[in-house]
Order: structure tokens, then C-alpha cells, then sequence
């Protein structure tokens, strides 16, 4: 794990996140939701390198939250289009 030298508190991407659970995944956005709210506690607490950690967690948690939520809507309007096109 890298060490944050920079003293700047890690983004927490807590919008994102919050975003993606509303309009993509529910599931996979509140692991994205519960680690964005990680990074501030840790940091306050002087854990830094578990709030860097944190901090890439919800990014990866709100960007596989965000696909998926795509991928799921996109087949969906797929099957719809199969369907309307053969019945």
C-alpha cells in the first residue's frame, strides 16, 4: 500500500456513490455508499493508508455499480426490442 505523503484527505466519491445506488444497482451501490463513508472516519481517526484503501474501494464499488446498472437496462431494452420485433 502506497503512504499518502501529500496529507490531503483521499476523495471519498460519496456522490457517486449515492448516485449510482439511486439510478443503477442498489446492492453493489451501498458497499460503494458504506465504503464512501469509510474514508472520512478513517482519515479523522489518522489512518491513512486504510482511508486511501477506502477511498479506492468505493470508487471501484460506484464504478462496478455504475456498469452493471448500464449493462442490466441495455439488455433489457434489448430483449424488449426482440420481443416487439417478432411478435
Amino acid at each position: 500500500m502506497s503512504i499518502n505523503t501529500t496529507n490531503q484527505k483521499p476523495e471519498n466519491y460519496l456522490i457517486w456513490a449515492i448516485l449510482s445506488t439511486l439510478f443503477c444497482c442498489l446492492p453493489l451501490g451501498i458497499v460503494a455508499v458504506v465504503k464512501a463513508n469509510q474514508v472520512d472516519s478513517l482519515w479523522l481517526g489518522q489512518r491513512y493508508d486504510e482511508a486511501l484503501a477506502a477511498s479506492n474501494e468505493a470508487k471501484k464499488w460506484t464504478m462496478i455499480s455504475a456498469i452493471s446498472g448500464l449493462a442490466v437496462q441495455f439488455i433489457s431494452y434489448l430483449i424488449l426490442f426482440i420481443v416487439m420485433l417478432f411478435a
